[in-house]
């Protein structure tokens, strides 16, 4: 297109100058313009058409990114709402049948699993997942890339860290409900894991944040009951004696 422009211009000057020619030059000077002219006009025409094209091109690029920003929307809701309902299930069946009460939650290990091994592709995955939340602070792009690596990525041992990771964007974000939801699955459903301690501490600061202080309490103690040689075990009872 460049090219175009560039020639157009040549002849735009040429003909500027036949047309001088023509005043003093008679009739060939003036076939010599009216040809110029002509190829003139034709260059304009090839350049609307080159506009014309990269106007459609880039309509395209945007319906695209539409769609793909739609499609992204819809698997981030739904995992949201998959999210939301598991929390929903693993709280239903914290709970102890009634004649039962206790003010102390259910919270009680499951035996060591394994988990299943990281792929490179996803160490790949998630180290530019950490690279978003560390370096770059890009918290909305990293909870997108969180949720694209869960659907993706089931049930694996970074999966988990995933659903953790995730609650501590929220931390930030700060939306605290939605961290609750992230935290409760790990401690919950992946008790055994190396994540659930800090995700169990991260929970009651999260409800602590929700208002909810003798819920948050009740966590605390659960962590440091389930946990009492972790590092998130001492943090719960920093946070308990100062509370």
């Amino acid at each position: 297109m460049r090219r175009l422009l560039v020639t157009a211009f040549t002849l735009a000057v040429a003909t500027g100058a036949q047309a001088q020619s023509a005043d003093s030059g008679g009739a060939s000077a003036q076939r010599s313009a009216s040809q110029a002219n002509a190829e003139l006009l034709h260059m304009i025409e090839q350049l609307q058409r080159e506009v014309r094209r990269l106007r459609g091109d880039l309509e395209e690029q945007q319906n695209r990114l539409d769609r793909l920003s739609q499609q992204s929307r819809s698997r981030y809701v739904d995992l949201d709402q998959r999210i939301l309902g598991l929390t929903e299930k693993l709280d239903q069946s914290a709970q102890k049948p009634a004649g039962e009460a206790s003010a102390e939650p259910v919270s009680t290990p499951q035996p060591t699993r394994e988990y299943r091994a990281p792929s490179a592709e996803e160490r790949q995955r998630y180290q530019q997942i950490q690279k978003l939340i560390r370096d770059d602070k890009d918290y909305d792009s990293a909870i997108g890339a969180l949720y694209d690596f869960i659907g993706k990525y089931p049930e694996g041992d970074l999966t988990v860290n995933a659903y953790y990771w995730l609650g501590e964007v929220y931390l930030v974000k700060p939306q605290p409900e939605q961290a609750k939801q992230a935290f409760t699955i790990v401690a919950s459903r992946y008790a055994d894991h190396r994540k659930a301690p800090d995700a169990g501490y991260k929970l009651g600061v999260a409800l602590d944040r929700l208002g909810e202080t003798e819920e948050a309490r009740r966590r605390m103690d659960a962590v440091i009951r389930d946990y009492p040689d972790s590092d998130a075990a001492e943090l719960a009872r920093e946070y308990l004696a100062s509370h």
